[in-house]
C-alpha cells in the first residue's frame, strides 16, 4: 500500500468519524493527535469554533525528553484532563482522529477517564 492510500484512508476514516461528532460548551470534543515525536489534545467546542483548552508533550508543564510513546500517552491524558477541569469540564466527546483505538489512543483515554473526566 504507498503512503499516499495510507493517508487517504486516514483521512476517510477521520471524516467518517467527524460526521457523527460535535462539541458544544457542555461538553466538547476531545482530539488526540499523535506526529512521530508529539502527542497532541485539544478541547475543542466546534458550536464556537474554539480551543476550550489543550495538552501536549511539546507544553512547559511536560517533562523533557517525552516521545509519542505510551507512557506519555498517559502521562498526557491525565495533564489533559486536569487542563479541562481547570477549565470546568467535566464530560466530553472523544475523537481519535481516524486512529485505531489501541495502544496509546487507549492508554490516554484510559488515564484520562482514571483522571476525572467522561466519556
Amino acid at each position: 500500500m504507498t503512503p499516499q492510500k495510507k493517508k487517504r484512508l486516514k483521512q476517510l476514516r477521520r471524516f467518517r468519524i467527524r460526521k457523527k461528532l460535535a462539541g458544544t460548551k457542555e461538553r466538547p470534543r476531545m482530539v488526540a493527535t499523535f506526529s512521530n515525536t508529539h502527542i497532541y489534545v485539544q478541547f475543542i467546542d466546534d458550536a464556537a469554533g474554539a480551543t476550550l483548552a489543550s495538552a501536549s508533550t511539546m507544553h512547559k508543564a511536560a517533562p523533557d525528553n517525552l516521545g509519542a510513546n505510551v507512557k506519555s500517552a498517559v502521562l498526557i491524558g491525565k495533564t489533559a484532563a486536569e487542563a479541562a477541569q481547570g477549565k470546568g469540564i467535566k464530560a466530553v466527546i472523544f475523537d481519535r482522529a481516524g486512529t485505531r483505538y489501541h495502544g496509546k489512543i487507549k492508554a490516554l483515554a484510559d488515564a484520562a477517564r482514571e483522571a476525572g473526566l467522561q466519556f
